[in-house]
């Protein structure tokens, strides 16, 4: 049965890049065809691809092979901890270097709101961490309820000239937090929940993020924007992100677009939707 949405948002006359969302769920099998139709007509030109583990790298490699502007990460989720085994470091590095469209290490992080098993998390984390030095690959880093612990961790790397640079996201942390990300050369993304009402620290870091250092995203299917909070959420969405970001910044949806792609683009090494 597919499934019913309602039209996308006017598109922002500047193309959006979507910069974490995941397809290959099972939500999306019946109406892909009315989705990407949908983030077309949105303006969503390029879209960053997400991985959890590892068994979904060849769904996501066929995704990649049907929609010319979908890019992607290869890595393990801090909730998915028990996917990791002695030689998935190998198999991150044998994906990542077999398809040039791998344009992120991730999603990667700690999460201490559903887990406290830090230690095993941060064993996960850490290789993770030197295979994108190694391979010269940004991070995409999920960080709940972890932001000392994850300071801590890049604050190391860099002091030891292995921090890699990446991106925060899905940032639902405090402005404090974000400077001290920021601090570290990351950039900052933000999803549906920067138009949640209640989302008070959330809406002062859009306000706060230098124009050179914030994403846009979705997190698709999870975490639709007001208002469709609660339904399932697709790319094209992430111009409802967009428009909310530019209402807390006192921009214009045109220049967040801008801004946002440009920022995408620049840390991602994707192809620039604009040319």
């Amino acid at each position: 049965m597919s499934v019913s949405a309602p039209p996308p948002p006017a598109a922002p006359l500047a193309p959006l890049v979507d910069s974490h969302c995941h397809i290959v769920f099972r939500n999306f099998e019946d109406d892909l065809e009315a989705v990407v139709a949908r983030w077309r007509e949105a303006g969503v030109a390029a879209l960053v691809h997400a991985c959890v583990e590892p068994s979904e790298i060849p769904a996501i490699r066929a995704l990649a092979d049907r929609l010319p502007e979908l890019r992607y990460s290869v890595g393990v989720h801090p909730l998915d901890t028990q996917h990791w085994r002695e030689d998935t470091a190998a198999v991150l590095r044998v994906a990542a270097e077999a398809d040039p469209r791998v344009v992120a290490i991730g999603e990667l992080g700690l999460d201490l709101f559903r887990q406290k098993n830090l230690e095993e998390q941060l064993a996960v984390l850490a290789p993770q961490l030197d295979l994108a030095v190694d391979l010269n690959l940004p991070v995409i880093i999920h960080c709940r309820d972890a932001a000392a612990p994850m300071l801590a961790e890049l604050g190391r790397r860099r002091d030891a000239g292995r921090c890699p640079r990446g991106v925060m996201h899905c940032w639902g942390g405090t402005p404090e937090e974000m400077e001290g990300f920021l601090e570290l050369g990351l950039y900052i993304s933000f999803s549906g929940t920067v138009t949640f009402p209640r989302a008070e620290a959330t809406h002062e870091c859009a306000r706060r993020v230098p124009a050179d250092r914030f994403l846009v995203e979705t997190d698709c299917p999870f975490l639709a924007p007001v208002p469709r909070r609660g339904q399932r959420n697709e790319p094209a969405y992430v111009a409802a992100v967009a428009a909310r970001v530019a209402e807390l910044r006192g921009e214009s949806l045109a220049e967040v677009a801008r801004l946002s792609t440009a920022n995408a683009v620049r840390l991602f090494a994707l192809p620039d939707p604009c040319v």
